[in-house]
């Protein structure tokens, strides 16, 4: 049977990646769920989906990404818009499991599309809600040491079975140790100077969880390309709403002095999920990226330490 799986692949790739990418977009429904549901506590099982007038939404009308084309974005049963963000996960899930399995073995591949789904999830709950809950954090880091103990493929580990499990787990520990510690030291420091909390607990846990599946060096740079993925992304949205109110802040201004700092608060001091850019560095790095990181520390490490 495996023989023919190999066969099938190799001849035929478009094939597989094809059930891939249709998978893909299953499992971004149910990401949407999860997303909607798991902050709520409510259970991602049952009741059934249903649309905000309460009618239940049936099977035939709930297809991935293209109901809402054929619905144009509305309820069939009240004509209530449905947000785009639905249609948008499912695809953007399609195609990141359409990477993944274009670029990693068939073993990899499937073991990423659960990190993948963990990342989805964990950034879209921060994004609406602050937090990241720990079935994504805590969970996918037990996940992904246990995973990476059975799957020693997934650390890109061989050898002798038993010898390559044990060497495979100890590098996703190492992992989740040296994220977790390393946010953990930087949200330390970050309060000392600034005298406010500067990452949430769910950030370092969510570090840890990112360790655990690519090891230490994914999560080095989940750390500090999420930074960089946060600066690039802020910056420019950060001084375009400076420069939109910028004639509302002279107003205040004028108005008072504590009036100034109220409006640069507003804009500057907010607070800003950093789940998401840990997530986003932590797929760039998963989805090709991690050869030239690897590659980059192998050398560091060599010039430093010796050959």
């Amino acid at each position: 049977m495996f023989e023919t799986f190999e066969f099938i692949n190799e001849d035929f790739p478009w094939f597989f990646a094809c059930l891939v990418a249709i998978f893909g977009a299953i499992v971004g429904s149910f990401l949407n769920v999860c997303i909607y549901r798991i902050p709520a506590e409510r259970s991602v099982i049952s009741p059934g989906s249903a649309c905000e007038c309460g009618r239940p939404i049936a099977f035939y009308r709930n297809i991935p990404v293209l109901s809402w084309i054929l619905l144009k974005g509305k309820a069939s049963c009240c004509g209530q818009p449905f947000s785009l963000r639905y249609p948008a996960i499912e695809l953007l899930t399609a195609v990141l499991f359409f990477w993944a399995w274009s670029i990693h073995s068939p073993t990899v591949a499937i073991l990423g599309m659960l990190y993948i789904s963990f990342l989805i999830c964990a950034t879209f709950i921060d994004l609406d809600h602050m937090i990241i809950p720990d079935r994504f954090s805590i969970g996918g880091m037990v996940i992904g040491v246990v995973l990476s103990i059975c799957f020693p493929a997934l650390h890109e580990i061989e050898g002798l079975l038993i010898i390559s499990n044990i060497q495979s787990g100890i590098t996703a520990i190492i992992g989740a140790l040296v994220g977790a510690g390393l946010v953990y030291w930087i949200a330390v420091l970050g309060e000392v100077i600034f005298r406010k909390p500067a990452m949430g607990e769910g950030d370092v846990k969510f570090a840890g969880f990112i360790g655990a599946f690519c090891g230490w060096q994914g999560a080095v740079f989940a750390m500090f390309g999420g930074a960089l993925l946060g600066t690039i992304i802020l910056l420019p949205y950060l001084l375009i709403v400076r420069l939109v109110a910028g004639q509302d802040t002279d107003c205040l201004v004028d108005e008072s002095k504590d009036g100034e700092n109220e409006g640069e608060s507003v804009q500057f001091g907010m607070q800003v999920p950093f789940g998401p850019m840990l997530a986003g560095a932590g797929l760039i790095y998963f989805l090709g990226f991690n050869v030239y990181v690897d590659a980059y520390f192998t050398e560091y490490i060599s010039y430093f330490f010796g050959s």
